[in-house]
């Protein structure tokens, strides 16, 4: 297995345990680096993260941003590689083209992604389909588990295109 993280997935203050914790477990399984930025709802070493990430969770890569200000600082993200996720979005995440270095960004399992945030990388937003009008979203772990196995399909096959 590769060394280096092919992408990374974003937290915005994360709220459940349980969901940081199956994250976490994706994370490794993909070998992807967790970040998470503040405000995060619970400490990092509840039981409840612990028991969904299992075993596993001392192998998550983990970095943690005190503002979403500050993970842009460090990280310095091109904008073309960051992914966000809302319900609301228009384009769906199977057209964003995933590449190498990117970032894929969720909001909080309440509150979504800011405002602030949402109207500055608006064109770079995408949403997981969804048939029934009963659900308002999927579970945080669920969405982000499958945004990141498609963008590791893209970016694993990019010269496929279908």
């Amino acid at each position: 297995m590769q060394n280096k993280s092919e992408f990374k997935i974003v937290l915005i203050g994360p709220e459940i345990p349980g969901n940081t914790g199956s994250i976490g477990r994706t994370c490794v399984a993909l070998n992807l680096e967790l970040i998470l930025i503040e405000p995060i709802a619970f400490d990092l070493s509840q039981k409840a993260v612990r028991r969904a990430g299992l075993d596993y969770w001392q192998h998550v890569k983990i970095k943690i941003y005190q503002s979403f200000d500050q993970f842009i600082f460090q990280e310095q993200p091109n904008p073309q590689n960051l992914f966000f996720f809302s319900r609301w979005s228009k384009k769906n995440y199977h057209e964003a083209g995933f590449i190498k270095n990117c970032y894929l960004v969720f909001g909080s399992e309440s509150k979504g992604i800011n405002e602030e945030i949402t109207d500055k990388f608006n064109h770079r937003f995408f949403k997981i389909p969804m048939k029934s009008d009963i659900i308002r979203s999927l579970n945080l772990a669920n969405a982000a588990t499958a945004v990141a196995l498609e963008a590791q399909r893209q970016i694993e096959f990019e010269h496929v295109r279908y």
